[in-house]
């Protein structure tokens, strides 16, 4: 078939390169373009090396890339990864139209951090979409879709990358393969479960020890390895990344105040949470690197008894 590559970073990347492998004919690449000081965009960079045609709009609005997709003359378009927004005109020119990819179970959890929300939300299954783009968000009708489990332990990073990343692209190449043979199907959303969840970010990434640890739990996992679950200690920021959770099964068990730590072992930190401990295998203060939480506590003067959230 022949393609035309919307996209940027790892994935698109990942993308291009696998339905070239399969001996496709990529006529166009487009990427946004990097900002400044960022690093090189992996997908644009691999397209060049390659020897592909590479545009990169400010805005896919603009009728120069109305003008360079006509002229690929692609049998269908290949969203991977695309956070500008793709008009119809733009989406409709290839022969079979453009298929995307997002990572959750549309409706469900339409928006930028759909990876983040239902593990920071304590769900146990999300998955992927491949639809067709609309000038809605993440509003198309689905072509296809592949769900994946997700653990008590699980994190964004092994959601993503162990799971969602190889997933998605060879879904991909699944429902560009239906596309083109006219074996697919095409169902419309169902609005009545929709859901629409904004960015994870710091301010949504803070945690409030006065919430369930189950709540506390899931947050530091959902925003592992970013944007990075956070606290305080003594004012400065302090975030957390791989933990475990203990309930308390009795009474007797509870120890310390909520948000208080309460034991510091060689590997990890112990902070008391609503109902259990929460015990910090890697963290980093707002000025250092990541590292084993047990060795920050030891260099950076982590007692038993300081309160974090202060």
């Amino acid at each position: 078939m022949k393609i035309a590559i919307i996209g940027q970073q790892d994935f698109g990347k990942a993308v291009l390169e696998a339905f070239l492998a399969q001996g496709d004919e990529v006529a166009a690449v487009f990427c946004a373009p990097e900002k400044e000081g960022a690093r090189p965009d992996a997908l644009r960079a691999a397209a060049q090396e390659k020897g592909l045609k590479v545009h990169q709009f400010k805005s896919l609005r603009d009728p120069e890339a109305t003008r360079a997709m006509q002229e690929a003359g692609a049998d269908i378009g290949i969203m991977a990864f695309v956070l500008q927004f793709a008009p119809q005109e733009f989406v409709t020119i290839p022969k079979h139209g453009t298929i995307q990819y997002h990572p959750s179970l549309l409706p469900k959890y339409r928006g930028p951090s759909s990876i983040n929300w239902p593990i920071i939300k304590g769900e146990a299954e999300t998955g992927l979409t491949i639809f067709r783009p609309s000038d809605g968000l993440d509003e198309g009708a689905i072509v296809l879709q592949k769900k994946t489990p997700i653990s008590p332990d699980d994190t964004l990073g092994t959601v993503y990358f162990d799971r969602l990343f190889p997933m998605g692209v060879q879904a991909m190449l699944e429902a560009a393969s239906l596309v083109l043979s006219g074996k697919h199907t095409e169902a419309v959303q169902d609005e009545s479960q929709a859901s629409y969840e904004g960015w994870c970010r710091a301010a949504e990434a803070k945690i409030d020890w006065a919430k369930p640890i189950d709540h506390v739990y899931n947050l530091i996992r959902g925003c592992n390895p970013a944007p990075g679950a956070w606290t305080t200690h003594n004012g400065k920021k302090l975030q957390l990344f791989e933990a475990r959770k203990s309930l308390f099964r009795r009474f007797a068990d509870v120890s310390g105040k909520i948000g208080e730590i309460t034991d510091i072992t060689p590997q990890s930190f112990k902070i008391t949470a609503q109902g259990g401990l929460i015990e910090v295998l890697k963290a980093k203060f707002e000025d250092g690197k990541k590292a084993n939480a047990g060795e920050l506590a030891q260099a950076t003067g982590l007692q038993p008894g300081g309160l974090l959230g202060s």
